[in-house]
């Protein structure tokens, strides 16, 4: 399994992975309309705070995750996903693990990360990796008319 930083060349995979509205925003919350383009792909990863990464599993492309430089000291876990064949398997885990190293290696000391409250697997996953639950934000998501709430979580590296 290898995090390899996000190229034009892996849209596609995204595109393919985000199949409806609902997971669009699951994924990405109000930062991408559905269905999801390669414009505005690259657009959002070529911010300079945005460092992307595609996951492979034996080579083949298994997820996306984001590190999103908050400052000097903090950066945000974004857009976990993990494609279908490999979810139940522990990936998630792998993926985030990898991604600390890689904050680690930029000198990242703790990590933030939101989470929608109906999305227990990943806040399963989150809790399992460390992170700890700061506090919930009702009425700020909605999605066609149904108010989501976030979990904001953290974890010290």
């Amino acid at each position: 399994m290898t995090l390899e930083p996000f190229s034009p060349s892996h849209v596609r995979y995204l595109i393919d992975w985000i199949d409806s509205a609902k997971l669009n925003y699951l994924w990405g919350g109000p930062a991408f309309e559905y269905p999801l383009t390669r414009e505005a792909i690259l657009t959002h990863t070529a911010k300079p705070e945005v460092s992307a990464f595609l996951l492979h599993v034996q080579d083949a492309p298994a997820g996306y995750i984001e590190l999103v430089e908050q400052s000097t000291v903090c950066a945000r876990v974004s857009r976990v996903f993990v494609a279908e064949p490999y979810r139940g398997k522990g990936t998630a885990q792998q993926m985030m693990q990898a991604l600390f190293e890689i904050a680690k290696g930029r000198s990242y000391l703790q990590l933030d990360l939101c989470v929608f409250v109906s999305n227990t697997k990943a806040i399963n996953c989150y809790q399992t990796l460390g992170f700890s639950e700061v506090k919930r934000e009702q009425g700020v998501r909605e999605f066609e008319g149904e108010s989501w709430e976030l979990i904001y979580m953290s974890k010290p590296l």
